[in-house]
């Protein structure tokens, strides 16, 4: 079974900064080859529809068969909100804690970011799976990309 991994926009805009574009390329060459499921969420997605045309670009040359695409439904919602509520993240940086929950509440493999300072972060990914596991979801894996990638 193949990895579903969740990215965020900083991973896709990541392909086109040079201190990440080496880890964002690999990762998003294995999506390209089906190695992994690209998991985005509908947030995501409109994050990106902003963001330069080779941006935008790197997503679109992931076949459509190896991406699942996540909705912020109401159940990630609250979820997110609670991450708010207990204090894990400020409520200025919302869409943050709503990619934690799309990601938790569609049990993905892994979710990665380059955003060291509201997800990739331990003292927030404790957080993160404290809340979850007290609401009955399991914990979440948060990952920078170049730690999800195959060795060479």
């Amino acid at each position: 079974m193949k990895a579903r991994i969740y990215v965020d926009a900083s991973v896709v805009g990541g392909c086109e900064d040079e201190e990440f574009s080496e880890y964002s390329i690999r990762l998003m060459e294995c999506f390209v080859r089906g190695e992994f499921v690209l998991v985005v969420s509908t947030l995501t997605v409109q994050e990106l529809a902003g963001a330069p045309d080779e941006v935008r670009r790197r997503l679109a040359s992931v076949p459509e068969a190896h991406i699942e695409t996540l909705q912020l439904d109401a159940e990630a919602r609250e979820l997110a909100e609670a991450y708010i509520v207990e204090g894990v993240i400020t409520a200025k940086m919302r869409a943050d804690a709503q990619h934690i929950a799309i990601a938790t509440v569609g049990r993905v493999d892994v979710l990665v970011s380059w955003n060291f300072k509201h997800i990739v972060n331990l003292h927030r990914i404790h957080g993160y799976n404290s809340v979850n596991l007290r609401r009955g979801y399991p914990t979440l894996e948060i990952r920078a990309p170049r730690e999800v990638l195959p060795d060479e």
